[in-house]
């Protein structure tokens, strides 16, 4: 038993001796494949690193090149330009040395010349006091008293040519100024010549049916003198078909009523409440209108640098009218008359034509004052900061203050010239209407007319006349004489223009 014990406890240390044994044989193992697998990669790393600094080497060494190449063109470049201004100024220097040898040439040239001159010059002295004794032998006086009677005669002479030279230039000038005047006003005129546009003190309000009339008019007349109320404009309700009169002085406030108006019959809703809301909702849109009309009036004529306020003002011009003449439009005119004034004489065009767009600013000016619309616009002009060369020629464009700028008669005459043209400004209609039917009468009075017309306002009338009665030269000496009658029998703004027509027509007839 004991035997079989030893055995076991014997094989079993032999065992365990053999897994030692075999254990430590396998771990040293691995740790050679490691260890040779280490190496392995270390060295894969080592050549990887190698070939990238190989590859950094060449790339820095081919960008390097390239830098030394660079330079060395453009140093080349450089050098090139350098010999050719170097070969340049060599070239001009031999230039200014060939210039100073022919200068030099001829400096001596003409210091020979000069040498021969000053010998003539004394030749001739003594030939001239030589000549002179002569003349004071045969004269009897000393040659200072022949000088001084011959200086005295000249001056006397002098004076009467000077004195004739004198008149006649200023005949010539006074002729050439009239002329100029008169070419610069006609020209300025035609360059001018708008349509303008005639308001009356009533608006028609275009209406669909007499419903709407009802609905406008409301429970008895609620709504009417609810808009008459908001409004200042008198409402006018009468038999005449599809239309509603609205009748005021202001023109703005009959703009007001209006466009009121308009919102409310397409809205539908009439009745007092909505009639207020309505009419400030509109008299603010207006007043944006107005200032926008301003803006857009100073960007056409190219005037910038107004006060928001003066530009309010000249938006309100579209609602004026003077004598029945647009102000905005009147004063667009004035403004373009001034600047081409000014041009035509060689002043600055822009300050004539901002004098003339805001010479007429008085007449809308909200402020309550007493002074005349010219002097409120000098004031208005002042108080917004214009120059004091526009401020005195709005004050002074009715001569109610003393002229100071040079541009205050350029704005007097365009304003005259823009309201006195035929049609510009409202006439008494039957006295229009006769001045018109007397011009024509008058041309029809004459042997050989056959039809007479009084065309653009009364500012041209034109005359036609038989060709069998009235020959060529004939019709010139007519258009002279009618002319001159309109000027001495009648009354008319600005001028009218005479036309004769002389028409020949042959007829035939193929059968």
């Amino acid at each position: 038993m004991l035997y079989y014990i030893l055995t076991a406890v014997l094989s079993a240390c032999a065992a365990l001796a053999a897994y030692i044994l075999i254990k430590k044989s396998v771990s040293r193992t691995q740790a050679d494949a490691i260890i040779e697998k280490a190496k392995l990669d270390a060295e894969s790393i080592k050549q990887e690193k190698i070939l990238q600094a190989k590859e950094k080497y060449l790339q820095m060494r081919s960008e390097h090149d390239s830098y030394v190449s660079k330079k060395n063109n453009e140093l080349r470049d450089r050098e090139n330009a350098i010999k050719n201004k170097e070969n340049h100024l060599n070239q001009q220097s031999s230039e200014l040395n060939k210039r100073q040898h022919d200068l030099d040439s001829l400096k001596g040239s003409l210091n020979a010349q000069k040498t021969q001159l000053d010998a003539k010059m004394e030749e001739c002295k003594a030939l001239t006091a030589q000549v002179n004794k002569e003349l004071e032998a045969v004269a009897g006086m000393s040659a200072e008293q022949a000088k001084n009677m011959l200086v005295e005669n000249m001056k006397a002479q002098a004076r009467n040519e000077a004195q004739a030279f004198i008149n006649d230039t200023m005949d010539e000038a006074r002729l050439n100024a009239a002329k100029e005047a008169k070419r610069i006003v006609i020209n300025t005129i035609q360059r001018t010549a708008t349509e303008t546009a005639i308001e009356n003190a009533v608006t028609t309000f275009p209406i669909d049916s007499d419903e709407v009339k009802g609905r406008i008019i409301g429970r008895e007349g609620r709504n009417i003198r609810a808009l008459e109320a908001a409004t200042g404009v008198e409402i006018v309700v009468d038999d005449t078909p599809d239309a509603i009169l609205l009748s005021a002085f202001d023109p703005v406030r009959r703009e007001v009523a209006r466009l009121s108006l308009h919102q409310l019959v397409i809205d539908g809703r009439i009745h007092p409440a909505r009639i207020e809301e309505v009419v400030s909702k509109v008299s603010k849109q207006l007043e944006d209108e107005i200032l926008e009309t301003g803006k857009r009036t100073c960007i056409d004529l190219g005037i910038h640098g107004l006060n928001i306020e003066l530009v309010k003002l000249i938006g309100r011009m579209k609602y004026r009218s003077s004598y029945g003449q647009n102000l905005l439009q009147h004063s667009r005119e004035v403004a373009n008359i001034s600047s081409i004034f000014a041009a035509e004489l060689g002043l600055n065009p822009k300050i004539a034509k901002r004098a003339g767009l805001l010479h007429d600013i008085g007449k809308v000016s909200t402020d309550e004052s007493e002074l005349p619309h010219a002097l409120l616009g000098a004031k208005l002009a002042e108080q917004y900061k214009e120059r004091p060369e526009i401020c005195n020629a709005i004050g002074s464009h009715h001569e109610e203050m003393e002229m100071n700028s040079i541009y205050s008669p350029l704005v007097l005459v365009a304003d005259a010239i823009s309201g006195a043209r035929p049609g510009a400004r409202r006439e008494v209609i039957e006295s229009y209407i006769k001045r018109l039917k007397g011009m024509e009468d008058l041309a029809a009075s004459y042997p050989g007319v056959t039809k007479s017309y009084a065309i653009q306002a009364g500012r041209e009338l034109r005359v036609i006349v038989g060709a069998d009665q009235v020959s060529d030269e004939q019709a010139t000496h007519l258009s002279t004489e009618i002319a001159q009658r309109i000027q001495d029998e009648m009354t008319y703004p600005g001028q009218v223009k005479i036309t004769v027509i002389r028409e020949i027509r042959s007829v035939a007839i193929a059968k």
